[in-house]
């Protein structure tokens, strides 16, 4: 089955028996009113790559699968990548059509029939050179969420092997019931920790509420957890050497001092506490944050958690890193998306085979 080649890539069957074939084995491309197939540079590409149908140019002679690739390419920046997902995609089963920006690709279920069966997937198609754009991918889950799509990423890397991330919001929630003090407590702030000493308090929050770290008979709280119990009225904090009262905007100065990042993280912390979650650091697996459902001594951490802006422009490599490791030790992989006065947003992001 030969078709025409057209000086952007794509191609035309105007033989109406050649062009209902194609289309019936793949829902490859458009079928024109009057008879004939209208098909896209990925189609193209692939069939012809595949041996399953041949193109001509000007010449009486079928074009060099390289030359048809070149002329895609100038046609379309950045086809080789997109090129990639769609033949991976195609080659798992599934019918793949070309999407409008901002995505590459609608995937329907396999399957699916065209124009009766929904599209299940929007595809979009990266280098792993390319950033990874918070505010974006933030705005495509929204809009397939919206048409209740599932949002894949297929990042491509340099050796040209696929890895697919599927991106949703979540509302990651607990059960721990945290009743607060009856009477503040007083922690002493002495450089990046506070120190609760009173056997009382130490009990409850450490034990009963998993607040900070028992160390002998002490109690040691990070800054974040006394921020907020601060905030919550069941600290009181003074200044370790001279034993006078630390005001709030004081805290909060000498917090981000030593962490540049402690309003994005106490936003954060706050959220998961208020919804019942046990908020524990996670620096050992690289996060900020490990959330358990309940007391630790209880249940394992269900969420690892980075808190960063909503604006977060980061390498794709960091982002896979933490992926992997999260779903290494068999938890979900949170980025909290902060702006300055709203309710975190929390999206999970999960390594998958589609």
């Amino acid at each position: 089955m030969t078709g025409r080649l057209l000086p952007d890539g794509t191609a035309e069957w105007n033989d109406p028996a050649e062009a209902s074939t194609l289309y019936a084995r793949g829902y490859f491309g458009t079928l024109r009113p009057g008879g004939g197939l209208q098909m896209d540079r990925y189609e193209t590409a692939y069939l012809t790559e595949m041996g399953r149908a041949e193109v001509q140019g000007t010449r009486p002679r079928p074009t060099p699968w390289p030359e048809l690739f070149r002329r895609a390419a100038r046609s379309e920046p950045g086809f080789g990548v997109r090129y990639l997902v769609y033949r991976d995609l195609r080659q798992r089963g599934y019918v793949v059509r070309s999407s409008p920006p901002p995505i590459a690709f609608a995937v329907l279920p396999r399957g699916g029939i065209l124009h009766k069966t929904p599209a299940r997937y929007w595809v979009d198609a990266l280098s792993e050179r390319s950033p990874f754009d918070l505010g974006r991918l933030i705005g495509l889950t929204e809009r397939a969420q919206s048409t209740k799509k599932s949002l894949l990423l297929g990042v491509v890397d340099e050796e040209s092997d696929l890895t697919y991330y599927r991106l949703k919001f979540s509302q990651p929630t607990g059960a721990l019931t945290a009743p607060p003090l009856e009477e503040s407590a007083t922690g002493w702030l002495s450089e990046d920790r506070v120190l609760l000493f009173d056997p009382g308090p130490v009990a409850n929050l450490g034990k009963n509420l998993a607040y900070g770290s028992q160390v002998g008979a002490r109690l040691e709280l990070s800054l974040l957890e006394a921020a907020y119990l601060q905030e919550t009225r069941q600290l009181v904090v003074r200044d370790a050497r001279s034993g006078r009262t630390v005001p709030r905007p004081q805290f909060d100065r000498r917090a981000r001092r030593l962490d540049r990042r402690f309003d994005e993280r106490l936003a954060t912390y706050r959220h998961l506490r208020e919804r019942r979650l046990v908020v524990k650091t996670g620096f050992k697996y690289g996060a900020h944050f490990r959330a358990y459902p309940r007391n630790p001594e209880q249940v394992h951490a269900r969420y690892l958690v980075q808190a960063v802006r909503s604006t977060h422009v980061a390498a794709w490599s960091e982002i896979a890193g933490a992926v992997r490791v999260a779903q290494g030790v068999r938890k979900q992989f949170l980025l909290a998306a902060v702006d300055p006065g709203a309710t975190p947003r929390f999206l999970a992001i999960e390594r998958i085979r589609p």
